[in-house]
């Protein structure tokens, strides 16, 4: 395995992108899983080592958004307990089963989210569609918990697009307010991947060295990534990450394809 300085620079580099851009909207799983899965010999190693990684940028950018976040504790007791339940479901899913079922998604998960990140216009002008201060029903409070499960299920299992799927749900539920949607979403992510980074070191499946190097870059990219959110172009950051996403499914369906045709 190849610890030198050079592939230390490359991976904090990608948690350094992570971080911020996780500050944003969500997705920088796409460059640390993906700088990982080049250096460590297992898929499940690199999604546990990325997620460990992460949580101390994730908890940074939640203190970015202290101030907004004063507002947001209704929703987030609400949707913390089946952010939690599902970050435990989807983690020990890895860990659990075969390696070969989660190598064998790698490419699906990226493609999913990178589509997930091109459907973020359609999501906010469905979300922007609801009236401002129309109160939610209980079926509707009942299914954004339920819908906060299936995404904390899937956040354990990797990860990438959470923040898009949790952004969406929120404005569909009424909260318009573009920073205080940030700082749950933040908060919520980092309760997900909390949990799962719990699962991921008591099953071994951390490559420390790594994870604490990437940890110290994903703390400053949080930090400054929700610091500067109001004057970063948005769409910008949005379209480089699609562009990667699509570029990094391709690569890796490639790669399956070649195996296949070798075996």
């Amino acid at each position: 395995m190849n610890d030198s300085l050079g592939t230390l620079a490359v991976l904090s580099l990608s948690a350094l992108l992570a971080g911020a851009i996780n500050s944003l909207a969500g997705g920088g799983t796409l460059f640390t899983f993906s700088a990982l899965l080049a250096v460590v010999p297992s898929s499940v190693v690199a999604n546990a080592t990325s997620t460990v990684a992460l949580v101390p940028g994730s908890l940074a950018g939640a203190w970015g958004y202290r101030r907004e976040m004063r507002t947001a504790s209704r929703w987030t007791l609400l949707l913390i307990v089946p952010s939690i339940l599902g970050g435990i479901t989807g983690s020990l899913l890895v860990t659990r089963l075969d390696e070969k079922y989660f190598s064998a998604l790698v490419p699906w998960l990226i493609l999913g989210a990178a589509i997930l990140f091109l459907c973020q216009p359609l999501a906010a002008r469905l979300a922007g569609a609801r009236k401002k201060h129309e109160t939610p029903s209980a079926i509707a409070l009942a299914g954004v918990i339920l819908f906060q499960f299936i995404v904390a299920v899937y956040g354990g299992y990797f990860g990438a697009g959470i923040g898009i799927l949790m952004l969406s749900a929120l404005g569909i539920m009424g909260l318009d307010d573009i920073h205080q949607m940030n700082a749950l979403k933040t908060i919520l992510a980092g309760c997900i991947n909390g949990v799962s980074v719990v699962v991921f070191v008591i099953d071994h499946k951390v490559e420390w060295p790594f994870a604490l190097t990437m940890a110290v870059a994903a703390i400053v990219g949080g930090y400054l990534g929700a610091r500067t959110a109001r004057r970063l172009n948005r769409r910008l950051v949005r379209w480089m990450v699609i562009a990667i996403g699509f570029g990094l499914a391709g690569y890796y369906f490639y790669q399956q394809w070649t195996k296949g045709s070798l075996s």
